[in-house]
């Protein structure tokens, strides 16, 4: 078996007398496409705060290959390799889309506070951004400012913005909000394509993306895992079908 890239062991966050995240373990491996599902409140964006670094854990480990990183800054984290993106979407709408790709590109330099240097001149960062966009499939808009994308465009930006920071993980946190049909197929295929090259970790809520693109499973209930495996076994649970996925998990 191969080692994953990402191993959680009982990890958990506590706000008070509450248990966001309680003991949750999970491992990620490279090529993988990981989708955490459950209710509204079962700690799922929680759990993605905590393996960016945008929470620091109560308790548990995180190793990200072979290291801990539990606790770290998220800008140490994205440093490591590990990209995210989030629910609300987080660009630059005055820039256009290759400028929002290269400052995040820019942003994984070690020397990207010396401001003084015209952006243009650092060849890297233009490269990267290009071929961020290219992946993400937005390499027709490049030009184009953020705020004139459509929606499900700029969804794609900002996955070509985690893209441009060179990650070996990422972390995806609801893409498909508030697409239509088409949108939605095409960020599908998107995520895809890209678990070839990257260990993916997938929260969302459209079950039918999820079952389509996701090589294993873990469902959320209050914070704990109630189950998590393959797509087809996770289906089959009587607990999973109780808790969430209702009539939908026999269809």
């Amino acid at each position: 078996m191969p080692e994953p890239v990402l191993r959680v062991d009982r990890l958990s966050r506590r706000f008070g007398g509450l248990n966001a995240v309680s003991d949750v373990s999970l491992e990620l491996f490279a090529g993988e496409v990981h989708a955490v599902i459950g209710p509204n409140g079962a700690g799922k964006t929680t759990l993605l705060n905590l393996l960016s670094g945008d929470l620091k854990p109560s308790a548990g480990s995180v190793r990200y290959a072979g290291r801990e990183i539990a606790g770290l800054s998220a800008d140490r984290i994205a440093r490591l390799g590990i990209a995210r993106s989030y629910q609300k979407t987080n660009i630059f709408a005055g820039f256009s889309a290759f400028e929002n790709c290269r400052l995040a590109a820019q942003a994984r330099l070690a020397n990207a506070m010396r401001f003084f240097r015209p952006a243009n001149r650092y060849r890297a960062v233009n490269d990267a951004a290009e071929h961020a966009l290219t992946l993400a499939g937005l390499e027709a808009r490049s030009a184009i400012a953020a705020s004139a994308l459509s929606h499900g465009e700029q969804r794609q930006l900002e996955i070509a913005m985690t893209l441009a920071t060179a990650p070996e993980v990422l972390l995806l946190d609801e893409p498909l909000a508030g697409m239509g049909q088409e949108e939605s197929q095409r960020m599908v295929a998107l995520i895809g394509r890209l678990a070839a090259s990257h260990a993916i970790l997938l929260v969302e809520h459209d079950m039918e993306a999820v079952f389509s693109v996701a090589r294993a499973l873990t469902v959320l209930v209050n914070g704990r895992v109630l189950e998590s495996g393959a797509p087809e076994s996770v289906r089959r649970s009587r607990a999973v079908q109780d808790a969430y996925l209702g009539g939908e998990a026999s269809a």
